[in-house]
């Protein structure tokens, strides 16, 4: 690999958007491979959708093309996609309880079930389906919390965030998001007793 580009792949965040803001592309692409499987992660946990997920991930990057020189380097870059992220997936929620298609129980073909991560070899396959269903019980009791205790539960359980940029992507203050971090996992563990138990 070139010098130059060796030296573009270890620039941090922020220098990739202030390279981009300056008009390079390859930073954006690096970007876009940085966050893409981790938004998909966070996103599809927070709507519960694969295909809402992809649009919104999809949207994500489009609004970060768009608005590039809206990021200023006070925050982290993650902090700023992040923020982008869960104000499209709350939209995509709001959007569907107004087209009263949301339920818990909606249903959803077999694609939609499954469980959207990034595959890991580290593990033999024959855990495979018991990690599944593992999966899926988690993400039933994720759709079934409130919206305030899913996107804390998420940004720090799921995508481990710290505090920091927890409440820098809710604009909440650090009491708040230890409470509702504490109370959601607290919901989260009754739910998946609930459900193990049916």
């Amino acid at each position: 690999m070139p010098e130059r580009q060796t030296a573009i792949h270890h620039k941090t965040d922020e220098e990739l958007i202030a390279d981009f803001q300056a008009g390079n592309l390859e930073s954006f692409t690096l970007i876009v491979g940085r966050y893409k499987d981790q938004l998909m992660n966070f996103v599809y946990r927070y709507v519960g959708d694969y295909d809402d997920a992809d649009d919104i991930v999809q949207d994500v990057f489009v609004r970060v093309y768009r608005n590039k020189n809206a990021y200023k380097p006070i925050a982290k870059f993650s902090t700023w996609i992040y923020t982008i992220a869960t104000n499209l997936a709350k939209t995509e929620l709001r959007r569907r309880k107004r087209h009263s298609l949301f339920s818990l129980n909606r249903g959803r073909d077999e694609q939609q079930e499954k469980q959207y991560d990034i595959p890991d070899s580290r593990y033999p396959a024959d855990g495979e389906a018991d990690r599944s269903l593992k999966q899926e019980l988690i993400q039933r009791a994720l759709n079934s919390l409130g919206g305030k205790y899913r996107e804390i539960l998420i940004l720090c359980d799921v995508q481990d965030l710290s505090y920091e940029e927890i409440c820098g992507i809710t604009g909440l203050n650090m009491g708040t998001v230890k409470s509702r971090l504490n109370r959601g996992r607290a919901k989260l563990q009754v739910l998946l007793k609930d459900l193990l138990d049916e």
